[in-house]
């Protein structure tokens, strides 16, 4: 198969059977002489929980037109664009970050924002972000800057 910069992903899924389902479109893609390869969550740039089939660009439209011919439940599911994740907050590297990164995705989890932390548990000197669906980013700017405020505010009542 072609270096990972040359692939692109022709389907992505969250539902409960995403994996079985992306296994099944890479089986039938390289029945038909496409290569293919299925990748979770632990790869860079799926979001937490999902599933994608990735083909060489070259053979995308290809690949999604044979999706689209045998696979109709997978053709109307979210287009790609609807599960664009938007960076709301970024960690430097460092001893803390993964807390502060952790911290943020749990207090948009708890309100209502789907989250994803993204970051090296085993690197802690990189980055951790935390990242929303687009149509959640004013939202979790809003929680975030409320939470930051009221931290400010009772620091300085505890002085």
């Amino acid at each position: 198969m072609n270096a990972p910069a040359d692939l692109v992903t022709v389907y992505r899924s969250m539902d409960s059977d995403a994996e079985e389902a992306s296994a099944a479109i890479r089986d039938l893609l390289v029945s038909r002489g496409i290569a293919a390869e299925v990748a979770d969550d632990s790869a860079p740039g799926v979001p937490e929980g999902a599933f994608e089939v990735r083909t060489p660009s070259a053979d995308s439209e290809r690949a999604e037109q044979l999706i689209a011919e045998n696979f109709s439940d997978a053709s109307k599911g979210d287009a790609s664009a609807a599960l664009n994740l938007e960076t709301v907050f970024h960690s430097e590297g460092g001893t803390s970050s993964e807390f502060e990164a952790m911290s943020v995705k749990n207090l948009l989890e708890y309100n209502g924002v789907n989250a994803v932390l993204v970051g090296d548990s085993v690197l802690p000197n990189l980055a951790f972000e935390v990242k929303v669906p687009h149509h959640q980013l004013q939202l979790a700017r809003e929680l975030i800057a409320q939470a930051e405020q009221s931290g400010a505010e009772e620091a300085e009542e505890n002085e």
